[in-house]
């Protein structure tokens, strides 16, 4: 089956992505002793929170016809499977077990490689919505995705300056 996305339906995804990432970041935060560090870690889970909410924010404001499902879906397999790519994909549900901060790095190290990681998991998120993007038509709210990909690389851009400071 060929899967046709609106705008709403990609906000869905990026509210699971964001709430993803919140949970990634708290999670890393009990893995570091340094309060410095943690506070970091602390604000990157708010910093996603909020992200969140913007998402949220800009859901609402899409007029109806953004909001229209743009196939027939009445058992609502499009969000599932788009909430499969997410969690498959970016941050996902298993991304703070599935990480792993081997006891003898020093705190430095360890936040370094935190970083890094979740560096990698935001481009990941830019390159799911770069990729899903092209399922959306103009009509359907296409600008909007630019603004998540936008939001999403000013989040690269904080982990970037961590990481150089």
């Amino acid at each position: 089956m060929a899967y046709e996305f609106n705008a709403a339906e990609i906000f869905d995804v990026a509210c699971q992505i964001e709430r993803n990432g919140a949970d990634f970041y708290r999670e890393m935060s009990g893995k570091i002793s340094d309060k410095p560090i943690r506070k970091l870690l602390t604000d990157l889970a708010l910093m996603e929170k909020a992200h969140e909410q913007v998402f949220e924010s800009m859901k609402k404001e899409l007029t109806s016809q953004e909001q229209m499902l743009t196939v027939f879906d009445p058992a609502g397999e499009t969000v599932l499977y788009l909430k499969a790519m997410a969690d498959a994909h970016v941050f996902n549900e298993d991304a703070g077990q599935d990480f792993t901060l081997p006891e003898y790095l020093s705190e430095k190290a360890k936040i370094i490689k935190i970083v890094r990681a979740a560096t990698s998991l935001e481009w990941e998120s830019i390159s799911f919505y770069v990729g899903i993007k092209e399922f959306v038509t103009e009509q359907f709210g296409k600008k909007r995705i630019d603004d998540i990909i936008k939001e999403e690389m000013r989040h690269v851009r904080i982990l970037s300056n961590q990481l150089t400071s």
